[in-house]
């Protein structure tokens, strides 16, 4: 199968999106370990909420857990560890995915993004 190039480099990402338990394992043990910088951590906690909403449609479901993938995957185009670049192609996979499907992010993921990072990520992964 050729692969097109708006796809290359995303295979990874779309593999690990295929196992529901590993992106939500990975995804609190990166989130702890950058949370202090990244810009879009509420956006990105709303994105996570709403995958995991038994309430949202599969492709929804699908192409959200397709931006966390890549967010949690350990190499990027832009290695996470450079200051202030970092995360920028994360951010953008994120905001792309959440444009595709900005109607279906509830104000109650929203909430509950908020209510995370209020009482800490500590405990907000042990409540999942």
């Amino acid at each position: 199968m050729a692969s097109s190039e708006h796809t290359v480099g995303f295979e990874p990402a779309d593999r690990l999106a295929q196992d529901r338990e590993s992106v939500r394992r990975r995804f609190w043990i990166k989130l702890k370990r950058v949370m202090a910088k990244l810009p879009f951590a509420e956006d990105l906690l709303a994105a996570y909420y709403c995958a995991f909403d038994k309430q949202t449609p599969r492709h929804v479901q699908a192409a959200l857990l397709g931006a966390i993938a890549y967010f949690i995957l350990p190499f990027d185009f832009i290695p996470d560890v450079l200051p202030v670049l970092g995360f920028t192609d994360d951010a953008a996979i994120l905001a792309t995915a959440i444009r595709m499907v900005a109607g279906h992010i509830t104000q109650e993921h929203r909430d509950a993004a908020r209510a995370a990072l209020k009482r800490g990520i500590e405990t907000a992964d042990a409540t999942e």
